[in-house]
């Protein structure tokens, strides 16, 4: 089967679509103790000409989107980034009144963030003045950090990731060589 190959800028939109298109039962979401109004948050914010989407899930899903080429998706199986995003979706429960629900899913504007809170009952939008975030001037710099923890903890995760695949293995007898084969 062929098909139409997709611009590398255009996976991280159409992952973020998706995502926020998707009804939780889909995903075997519902309302339990731990998590009664909301399963996940995802968070807007631009970044010069681009702007960055950090997805938490309540199972611990993580990733990183962005309209640049860029993204960072599988988090979910590292205790740390499970555990922050876990952590980021329990701290957007918090702001579930201040938000409106949308069935639109614009990208944040100059100095504005958005934060989509993922319901059992549809999709809620908080808009934020970037500046009042960076000022502590808005208790929802709470969920700020705490998404911004999700992508501290993706990058080392990654980090770590690529320095072991950039470390030839060591043979057993401590003689070192390297593969120049192609």
């Amino acid at each position: 089967m062929t098909g139409a190959r997709m611009d590398p800028k255009d996976v991280g939109k159409a992952l973020r679509k998706m995502v926020l298109a998707t009804p939780p039962e889909q995903l075997a979401f519902s309302p339990d103790e731990e998590y009664p109004t909301i399963y996940g948050v995802l968070t807007d914010w631009p970044i010069g000409e681009d702007t960055a989407s950090i997805l938490a899930m309540k199972d611990g899903t993580a990733s990183l989107y962005t309209t640049s080429t860029f993204g960072i998706i599988g988090g979910e199986g590292h205790e740390k980034v499970r555990a922050a995003a876990q952590r980021c979706v329990r701290v957007g429960h918090k702001f579930l009144d201040r938000s409106v629900k949308t069935s639109e899913f614009p990208y944040p504007g100059e100095d504005q963030v958005h934060f989509f809170l993922l319901s059992y009952e549809g999709v809620r939008l908080c808009e934020v003045d970037e500046t009042a975030i960076k000022q502590g001037s808005d208790a929802i710099g709470e969920l700020f950090d705490a998404a911004q923890d999700v992508v501290t903890q993706l990058r080392l995760v990654s980090q770590e990731r690529m320095a072991k695949e950039a470390r030839p293995e060591a043979p057993a007898d401590g003689s070192r060589s390297a593969d120049l084969r192609p």
